[in-house]
């Protein structure tokens, strides 16, 4: 016989899947970030883009990202509902940034931008199973 508490750990695993995502959404931005900081010549932008900036400043604003969406996945796991609501406002930045980023890494933006809206689609609607 299956419990309401029951029902509530299977789908809590997936908020968990939603947490441990945002912390590797984190690491991945860190590696875009380094590059963007340590070699700015590395990425070729091919056409003119609306958000054309230098890789420098890429690189920035993907380390900016890193803290607050590894922050953030840090605090989904205690399972508090402001957690939830601000990881789900970094994570929709975090698929805001990619996309503007899509000129210089576009396959590498689309991953990113899959894996945010699949994210933000965990922690709004299983991420009350981590409630304590």
């Amino acid at each position: 016989m299956q419990t309401d508490s029951d029902s509530n750990t299977a789908w809590a695993g997936l908020a968990m899947f939603a947490g441990f995502m945002m912390i590797l959404i984190g690491a991945f931005q860190a590696i875009a970030g380094l590059v963007g900081i340590i070699d700015d010549q590395f990425s070729v932008l091919g056409v003119k883009y609306v958000f054309e900036f230098d890789m420098t400043t890429w690189g920035w604003i993907h380390l900016i990202a890193v803290i607050v969406v590894f922050l953030a996945g840090l605090a989904v796991f205690k399972g508090s509902v402001w957690a939830r609501t601000v990881g789900v406002i970094v994570v929709m930045l975090s698929a805001i940034v990619n996309f503007a980023f899509l000129p210089y890494y576009p396959v590498w933006s689309i991953i990113i931008i899959t894996v945010d809206v699949l994210v933000i689609w965990a922690l709004i609607v299983h991420g009350r199973e981590l409630a304590p």
